[in-house]
């Protein structure tokens, strides 16, 4: 139950982040909104070293370094994605890819569901993809780039997560600040030598800093949750974060909530309901 409880905040708090970035990044140049958030990021999690503790050994090293170039690409290919759109069919095959890659590596792991687990698993992904949808723009049809972009968003999603869980249990934060020192330094290098390209909007700072730390947020309960219960379960609770950017434009921005993603958030609830049995 606590695993589930920590899943179920690591997807608000990274839906809550997506919803930030994605407006960021239609302000500015993505790099830009990166910029920001990455080191807004690293700067929370070292606020958290002294209360969570850190151990910086070999193996916490390689795989934080792994989640920080991971992280780095999902930073920037989400809310590339985000911003191009359409959404209601770039967001679920993003949602989707980051939740299937996670269970499979689980499962194969060798984790094992009950019952209730079995019947809320594939439950929980109907749930993604229903949640992830839009409304209106339904006949959309996105470009091959930005199809490419969603399932490279999606992958880096899954691969930065998957390579936290791989970190020492015992780890403390260590694989949190290595990842995001990684990543703050692989966005600034990449900015720099495209500094000719980025264009001269400025980033919303304030929402961009604040896309960091909820995301930061969103790293540690996930790493929690997954040093508390298994990795299929887990991943696939914290892939419904965007329930959590549907609420926010809902409140925020008056968009209509389809029936689809009604649909879906019921989906949700009964199979985070059958995922707490197991």
């Amino acid at each position: 139950m606590i695993a589930l409880l920590l899943a179920l905040g690591s997807s608000l708090a990274y839906g809550c982040a997506d919803f930030l970035g994605g407006l960021g990044a239609r302000k500015a140049h993505v790099l830009r909104t990166v910029m920001i958030a990455a080191p807004a990021s690293l700067a929370v999690e070292l606020l958290l070293w002294p209360f969570l503790g850190a151990s910086f050994n070999a193996a916490t090293l390689g795989w934080g370094a792994a989640s920080g170039v991971a992280s780095a690409a999902a930073f920037a290919l989400l809310y590339r994605t985000l911003a191009i759109g359409p959404m209601n069919v770039l967001s679920p095959v993003t949602a989707l890819v980051s939740a299937v890659l996670p269970v499979g590596v689980g499962l194969l792991q060798g984790e094992h569901l009950s019952v209730a687990g079995l019947l809320g698993l594939p439950l929980a992904l109907v749930a993604v993809v229903l949640v992830s949808a839009g409304h209106g723009a339904g006949s959309a049809r996105p470009s091959r780039a930005a199809l490419l972009l969603a399932f490279g968003a999606g992958a880096a999603i899954a691969l930065q997560l998957i390579f936290l869980h791989q970190a020492p249990s015992d780890s403390g934060v260590a694989p949190l600040i290595i990842g995001r020192a990684v990543s703050s330094a692989v966005t600034l290098v990449a900015a720099g030598l495209m500094h000719r390209k980025l264009g001269p909007a400025r980033p919303a700072y304030a929402m961009s800093a604040a896309a960091g730390v909820l995301d930061s947020v969103a790293n540690l309960l996930f790493l929690l949750a997954a040093r508390n219960g298994d990795l299929a379960v887990v991943a696939v609770i914290v892939a419904l974060y965007p329930a959590g950017t549907v609420l926010l434009a809902r409140g925020v921005l008056a968009e209509r909530i389809g029936r689809g993603q009604l649909a879906g958030l019921g989906a949700a609830a009964v199979a985070v309901s059958l995922l707490a049995l197991t």
